[in-house]
């Protein structure tokens, strides 16, 4: 019998774009098998004993902040993206508890028919027992985005780090599809992140990790196995921390 790997963080928020939910190519709508994929992932890293909770975003169905431009007002628009993200949500606790996983969708925006209101306490308590918890709804508020949620609940909850799941491999001086000299950084301090402008996560977010000395590793979603090798201290994407 092969040794259980010995974990770097025991209990992580994994925060995906809802484009990771969407379908190939677009990263449009909800493809069922790439959400059955991210679900398994899941589960493993659960399996080794990680505590995981989830926060998701809503950019395959609807994204508030580009509502501005279709003539909706910017604090209805991110409500919409909000109620965006709950529908991914119930489709990630879907795909987790038909592999035996259970669940609970906390969210941010109260819908006692379909999930939970957030309580910190409460979803402590849900990780303990072994359960996965899904955030959704963000903040509950406009004007912040699912980047600045994840922050906020890694640090409510008491998590080791936020895992910023991506399409990327980590943090570039530029966009690599754009100048195929950039450089992916091993590590980088918040205040680089702000400095530099880096777009991986909003400003918001990064001063919060940094405020709470919260590290973040950007990682790319898409190459299988990445969940693990994150949790078990694999030095894969970029760690921000620090400075």
């Amino acid at each position: 019998m092969s040794e259980a790997p010995t974990l770097k963080y025991r209990r992580v928020l994994l925060k995906i774009t809802g484009e990771a939910l969407g379908e190939t190519g677009t990263g449009l709508g909800i493809c069922p098998e790439r959400i059955r994929e991210i679900a398994r992932e899941i589960a493993e890293v659960r399996e080794l004993g990680v505590q995981v909770v989830v926060v998701v975003g809503g950019g395959n169905i609807f994204r508030g902040v580009s509502s501005r431009h279709q003539g909706i007002d910017r604090a209805t628009g991110d409500y919409m993206g909000m109620l965006a993200t709950v529908i991914n949500a119930l489709a990630l606790q879907d795909a987790l508890e038909k592999q035996g996983v259970p669940t609970r969708v906390q969210s941010a925006i109260t819908m006692a028919q379909v999930a939970e209101p957030f309580i910190r306490r409460r979803a402590v308590r849900h990780l303990e027992k072994g359960r996965v918890v899904i955030f959704a709804g963000g903040t509950g508020n406009p004007y912040f985005s699912t980047d600045t949620a994840a922050a906020l609940r890694a640090n409510e909850i008491g998590a080791d780090v936020v895992l910023k799941a991506t399409k990327v491999d980590g943090i570039y001086s530029e966009d690599p599809k754009k100048n195929p000299r950039a450089r992916r950084y091993d590590r980088i301090t918040y205040q680089q992140a702000l400095d530099q402008r880096l777009e991986v996560m909003d400003a918001t977010a990064f001063a919060m990790c940094r405020d709470n000395a919260m590290p973040v590793v950007v990682f790319d979603l898409f190459r299988r196995g990445n969940i693990k090798r994150v949790v078990t201290g694999e030095s894969i994407g970029t760690l921000v921390a620090g400075g």
